[in-house]
């Protein structure tokens, strides 16, 4: 990777691999907020997320109801229905963050790397890290594509599901982009960038079904599967 730094903070600078950690770390949802009463801004939504996405990964969509979630969080019912009209918005909601969060993650590996090939693989491993640091929320994400694909939704849900649909074009797309440069630049030789891109990104997307973390496992541990997991991909491209 390239030794590009970016600033935080007081003066202090992040090194290009803290920075990718720090973009798909686990994070507050930026939506559904109120002020305490002294001003202070005050997150109502993250917790409901934390443990509708980890519902959700367990027990699957139709497995889980909103008392499954209220239970889990300790709360009632009314505290989720505040803010959700139904477990399908709940849903939709966990999906969008995940695909939030990988958005951010791969956007802060695009400026890394001195040709395509290098930045494609700095964008994969940080697509894979954060998977791994947010599995529940990203086996949401796993689990409404296959609900658009099977039809499994009502008419308005499959409109949402089309708005999200189209992000993760959107989230593809970047993919695809640098593998074009890769092309251009001569570090990438296969041909056929779309289907290059579908492949290695369902690779990794399959995380979602198989990877749970261990008891004691470290970022060390998870930065290392993320790193293999690209490199694989990677490897593929001749």
């Amino acid at each position: 990777m390239a030794n590009a730094r970016s600033e935080v903070g007081e003066g202090r600078e992040l090194s290009e691999t803290e920075a990718l950690v720090e973009a798909g770390r686990p994070r507050r949802p930026t939506r559904a907020r109120r002020k305490k009463g002294d001003g202070e801004p005050v997150d109502n939504t993250v917790d409901i997320l934390d443990v509708a996405a980890q519902c959700f990964m367990e027990m699957g969509f139709q497995g889980t109801s909103i008392d499954d979630v209220a239970r889990r969080l300790g709360a009632t019912k009314g505290r989720i229905y505040h803010y959700y009209r139904s477990k399908t918005d709940l849903f939709f909601d966990v999906h969008r963050e995940g695909m939030r969060r990988l958005n951010e993650a791969v956007q802060a590996a695009m400026n890394t790397g001195s040709c395509g090939r290098e930045t494609l693989h700095a964008m994969l491993e940080a697509h894979a890290l954060t998977m791994l640091q947010n599995i529940a929320y990203l086996a949401v994400v796993v689990q409404g594509v296959h609900m658009h694909r099977l039809g499994a939704t009502t008419l308005a849900q499959r409109r949402v599901l089309d708005e999200i649909m189209a992000i993760r074009r959107e989230f593809e797309r970047l993919f695809v982009d640098v593998f074009r440069r890769g092309q251009q630049d001569g570090s990438i030789r296969a041909e056929n960038a779309s289907i290059a891109v579908k492949g290695m990104l369902g690779a990794i997307n399959w995380t979602a079904i198989w990877y749970r973390p261990r008891p004691g496992e470290t970022l060390e541990h998870k930065q290392k599967i993320a790193r293999e997991l690209a490199t694989r991909q990677i490897e593929g491209i001749v």
